[in-house]
């Protein structure tokens, strides 16, 4: 078995990327891998290594992450009035924000692991490898339910947009 310093060595930014996912803000995804390791720390002995530690550590990641939210409960997309989007940005930048607001609603739709794995290779910058470190699985697995998770997209954007014709 590892030592701690090493684990975190190794695998601090595959959790940090995959806080970063979750929860969009780099202040709160560095503070939650750093308590992500104390707890791992703490719970060493229960690891029992039937899954990868990596998907170990990513499944502590993603309760303090439940937990924060719980403790909040506020949203952690920043939002902006219509007339701040307006004085703040250019025609251009409007809609590229549109498009990506667009995108965002697509994954939101989309079921769980796809969503994730979405997050995981838009947001965090993942290749499948990692991806599929994160989540326990192979990366073929990551590669094909990326592609899906694309198409199911595609298809509800093309479909949005003929019933607004």
């Amino acid at each position: 078995m590892q030592s701690m310093e090493e684990m975190y060595q190794q695998y601090s930014n595959t959790v940090y990327k995959y806080l970063l996912c979750l929860c969009q803000n780099a202040e709160i995804a560095e503070d939650l891998t750093q308590e992500t390791f104390v707890i791992a720390l703490k719970k060493i002995h229960q690891f029992r290594g039937e899954c990868k530690v990596s998907t170990w550590l990513c499944q502590i990641a993603k309760h303090l992450w439940y937990k924060e939210l719980r403790k909040t409960k506020k949203a952690v997309t920043e939002v902006l009035t219509d007339e701040m989007v307006a004085l703040e940005m250019t025609e251009d930048v409007v809609f590229q924000k549109d498009e990506k607001l667009q995108l965002f609603k697509n994954m939101q739709k989309l079921e769980e692991p796809a969503r994730q794995v979405m997050y995981l290779r838009i947001m965090g910058n993942l290749n499948f490898i990692e991806i599929a470190e994160v989540l326990g699985k192979t990366p073929n697995w990551a590669r094909v339910t990326f592609f899906r998770a694309k198409q199911k997209m595609r298809g509800e954007k093309e479909n949005g947009k003929e019933n607004r014709m």
